[in-house]
């Protein structure tokens, strides 16, 4: 994915505590993170590591204890600024029946850019085109309770585009959904992220999705541990590990064939690249 220079969400030092931790337990220590226009990251962390709490703090739902973060630009510790960073960062959540506000999929849809206070006409541009983007405009006068999992999730993403943001957030979105699902709800924030430039934040505990984006952000105890291309993250194999998160499977297969002296490449993320390499060593030996 080619983006331009610009930081779309950045942190300085950013900290928080909750009200009710104990005086030294911060749920961010710390940050700090640029993340340009048009990138998709995702980041990963096992519960209670802070991934939630910093993707809360890019949508202005939780203001910083200390530091800065800056979206689009936008200081968020200002109270003031919170309407204008939700225009630029729209969230998705874990559950979609969380997210639904409407018996009709269109007016569920249309309930972000109402509130915006655009124009009827324009409501109606934005609501067709967003459920085209995510392949679910023949559903539009469905209600939403009978769509599946999938169907509902790529319903709450419609109603983020159609809110027309510079950055999309999603928290777990994929968490309560079957496989089938969540490949309907990547391949859709793939081709948002590559057709319209959307910066993507993706909070996932799934390696599979990591694996598409762009960079990978690992964090544990309110810090960065991580930070670099897919890759170069899943390498680390010991690190993820140490700090209870999976690799891919076939990354995985290839650091223990490594460790038996197979002479193979780190770093494998998928299957065609596992039987690639599998096909290289069967030539040389």
């Amino acid at each position: 994915m080619a983006y331009n220079n610009k930081n779309m969400i950045e942190t300085e030092n950013l900290t928080h505590q909750y009200e009710d931790s104990k005086k030294d337990d911060y749920s961010l220590s710390g940050i700090n993170l640029k993340i340009k226009q048009g990138e998709f990251v995702a980041i990963l962390g096992h519960n209670g590591s802070g991934k939630s709490t910093l993707a809360k703090h890019m949508n202005a739902l939780i203001l910083p204890t200390g530091g800065k973060i800056y979206i689009d630009s936008i200081d968020s510790s200002i109270p003031e600024n919170t309407w204008k960073i939700r225009q630029s960062a729209g969230m998705v959540f874990q559950n979609p029946d969380n997210q639904m506000v409407a018996t009709i999929v269109e007016e569920d849809v249309a309930f972000g850019p109402e509130n915006l206070g655009i124009e009827s006409s324009e409501i109606r541009k934005r609501v067709d085109d967003a459920l085209k983007e995510v392949n679910m405009y023949e559903y539009i006068k469905h209600a939403p309770h009978l769509l599946s999992g999938g169907q509902k999730q790529r319903v709450a993403i419609a109603g983020i585009v159609a809110m027309r943001p510079k950055i999309i957030i999603l928290d777990e979105p994929t968490a309560m959904l079957d496989p089938v699902g969540r490949k309907e709800v990547m391949s859709t924030i793939k081709r948002l992220n590559e057709n319209y430039n959307i910066t993507v934040i993706h909070i996932t505990h799934f390696m599979e999705e990591a694996v598409l984006a762009d960079r990978v952000v690992v964090m544990e105890d309110g810090e960065v541990i991580l930070d670099n291309i897919p890759r170069e993250v899943f390498k680390e194999v010991e690190i993820l590990q140490k700090v209870g998160l999976d690799v891919p499977q076939v990354t995985e297969l290839a650091y223990k064939l490594i460790s038996e002296g197979i002479d193979i490449s780190d770093g494998i993320l998928n299957i065609d690249e596992m039987v690639e390499e599998l096909c290289q060593l069967k030539s040389r030996i």
